[in-house]
């Protein structure tokens, strides 16, 4: 089973909720950030006991899409490869075919995270269309879903993403905060829309976003160390506090927290695939 499963508590490990908001899935994650690289096993034990039973890594570029392969591959978790639209413009024939290559993994679960992020630029508009449509295309290839950031974005966003064809790529609109148009965009593709600890930001108004997201189209996600929810905000991000994020969902909703969890995890599942449930031993 995955290293986030079936052992013993920790007791040193006692400011965790006990008994711990199961199951959870941190759909999107960069553990394979730097900042994690002195207590990253003690990140995964504390996220064991918060109830997150899997964690999907999250890459940005073809080199960090390596990177997060073999830590899924050590961990027993999943993996995504993609190219972030701050680094665009690296986007042309060999990045391609690592990505390719990467998505015959069976622990790269999907494509991504890729989109458009007006709001930085860090690469040039037409660079980040660019490399979005050829990532969205490979996704359709391989039949894997499109983790999509999205910033500034909203009507390039909107427009791109109706305009996907038949057979278009399973489409997950991460930390979802952009504008009605996208929600709406969202909603007639049926994306899936992952929801992040913005959510309990006093700044985050958009509860209705929420209230409206089809219960069957519900992720949670941390982006992690990014976005720290609130108690936690200011601090590094990690999966264990993923559980605040589901409260306030639960909170929004008047539902249940653990209803919040069973209803995103199984989102999850169905979105990434039966990885999500994998257990030590069994074919993959």
């Amino acid at each position: 089973m995955s290293q986030l499963e079936g052992r013993r508590p920790d007791a040193s490990s006692s400011e965790l909720p006990v008994p711990p908001l199961a199951p959870l899935v941190d759909t999107h994650c960069h553990l394979g950030d730097r900042r994690f690289d002195e207590d990253r096993a003690r990140v995964i034990e504390r996220a064991r006991l918060a109830g997150v039973i899997h964690v999907v890594i999250v890459a940005d570029s073809a080199g960090e899409s390596l990177r997060v392969r073999e830590l899924a591959r050590e961990l027993d978790l999943s993996a995504t490869a993609g190219v972030h639209p701050h680094v665009a413009s690296t986007w042309n024939a060999d990045t391609a075919a690592a990505i390719e290559a990467a998505l015959a993994d069976p622990c790269v679960v999907a494509v991504g995270e890729t989109g458009l992020d007006y709001h930085y630029e860090h690469s040039p508009r037409a660079d980040q269309k660019r490399a979005f449509e050829a990532q969205l295309a490979l996704a359709a290839k391989h039949r894997k879903p499109v983790v999509v950031h999205s910033r500034d974005a909203d009507q390039d966003m909107s427009a791109m993403l109706r305009g996907l064809g038949p057979g278009n790529p399973r489409i997950i609109l991460h930390s979802f905060s952009s504008g009605p148009a996208v929600f709406e965009t969202g909603l007639e593709i049926d994306a899936y829309f992952s929801f992040s600890g913005m959510i309990t930001f006093k700044s985050w108004k958009r509860q209705d976003f929420i209230a409206n997201c089809p219960p069957s189209r519900l992720l949670l996600e941390t982006d992690a160390p990014y976005l720290a929810p609130v108690p936690f905000r200011g601090r590094r991000n990690e999966p264990a506090f993923l559980v605040e994020t589901a409260k306030e969902v639960a909170r929004i909703l008047g539902v249940d927290p653990g209803t919040i969890a069973q209803r995103s995890t199984a989102n999850a599942v169905e979105c990434f695939g039966s990885r999500l449930t994998y257990q030590k031993g069994e074919n993959r």
